[in-house]
């Protein structure tokens, strides 16, 4: 079923009550639609004509009740109308949650000696996960109780012996802290051609914010957005963030990131961008807009190449997340790249969460280990 480039397909709820079947399909509506509640209870309509989630017995009604009684939605007073619904704090951290888990978790959880998303290294805070022992390994980060469940699985228990491949270590973290600055292109393009490009990325912020919350509460995370000019939003707001008739002010964008990061006071300092169009916007010093859309504007691209070079003199890399292959914007991203000597990923959408993962947490242990 597709309607304004969204794309949905059956889906199958194992063991799930009514409320918790709606309630996943109703979290990805809301978040598609930026939390607006009555373009979200007409898709809900409309997938369960389609579907037939509800039931006589549990009515959409009934299912509305709910989430008011459970805190999800809150009646609010709205201009020029009766009275409405919206989201509410709680909801707004459910999909921060949500996102996590859909984006990180796999990756999270894979078994032990398999962990994509760490690399050996000792620090001074446990993570309740464990890892294979590798040359290095301070002892007594040894799991002692894991080893000898290990021995026993690899050798029986007839005979007991205990090897280096049965060792298992508890990972640590450093507590030194990471500050990040994560920018997001909101231009008009992010929702050009029928995809829907502007969902993933904020998706991909819920996820690294609830991440870093979680798992590294001494690290920051800063969200920009950016398109004719470039500001912050909060993280609660993320759910509501939508895209503008907007050009592209990339160096906006990159000065108001290194004005945050210029302000923390650790050393460890990043910048993530996610864009998928070419910069086509300057701010000029009388306050008018210098816009030109036709192909790579120079004077455009010199600003950035020379934004990317004052972030280098200030050690913050910045890792490019491009969600479009056009071969030009390509070379102007490896230019872009080269200025900084940080990172590029010529990516889809499909890879963008595992990929910022991967980044964030290589890049922190590179810079804290």
């Amino acid at each position: 079923m597709r309607k304004s480039g969204y794309v949905f397909t059956p889906y199958d709820a194992p063991d799930q009550t009514p409320f918790e079947t709606l309630f996943d399909v109703f979290m990805e509506i809301i978040t598609h639609t930026s939390g607006d509640m009555e373009e979200a209870m007409e898709w809900m309509n409309v997938i369960d004509q389609e579907y037939k989630l509800t039931t006589e017995d549990y009515t959409m009604d009934d299912f509305i009740e709910d989430l008011k009684k459970k805190g999800y939605l809150r009646e609010e007073i709205q201009p020029n109308k009766q009275g409405g619904l919206s989201i509410t704090a709680k909801t707004e951290r459910t999909l921060r949650k949500k996102a996590m888990d859909q984006i990180f978790g796999k990756i999270r959880k894979n078994g032990m000696g398999n962990h994509k998303s760490k690399k050996s290294g000792q620090g001074d805070e446990s993570t309740g996960e464990f890892r294979n022992f590798q040359f290095g390994d301070s002892v007594e980060h040894i799991s002692v109780t894991e080893s000898l469940k290990n021995a026993q699985i690899n050798n029986g228990i007839g005979e007991f012996k205990l090897t280096e491949q049965d060792l298992v270590v508890e990972d640590t973290h450093h507590k030194s802290q990471m500050s990040t600055v994560l920018m997001i292109d909101i231009s008009h393009s992010m929702i050009l051609y029928g995809e829907d490009r502007i969902t993933p990325a904020k998706k991909v912020a819920m996820a690294l914010a609830e991440l870093i919350t979680t798992s590294y509460p001494k690290d920051t995370l800063d969200v920009i957005v950016f398109g004719d000019d470039a500001w912050p939003i909060k993280i609660k707001d993320l759910p509501y963030l939508n895209v503008g008739p907007y050009h592209t002010n990339t160096v906006a964008g990159l000065e108001l990131a290194m004005d945050i990061l210029r302000r923390k006071r650790n050393t460890n300092k990043q910048i993530f961008m996610i864009t998928d169009g070419k910069p086509s916007c300057l701010r000029l010093p009388d306050g008018q807009y210098y816009k030109n859309s036709n192909g790579l504007d120079d004077y455009i691209v010199e600003k950035c190449y020379t934004m990317a070079a004052q972030a280098r003199k200030m050690h913050i890399p910045i890792t490019t997340f491009m969600i479009a292959q056009d071969p030009y914007l390509m070379t102007f991203i490896e230019e872009f790249t080269a200025s900084n000597k940080g990172k590029a990923f010529f990516t889809g959408l499909k890879g963008l969460g595992e990929m910022i993962f991967h980044d964030y947490e290589t890049n922190r242990k590179k810079r804290i280990n």
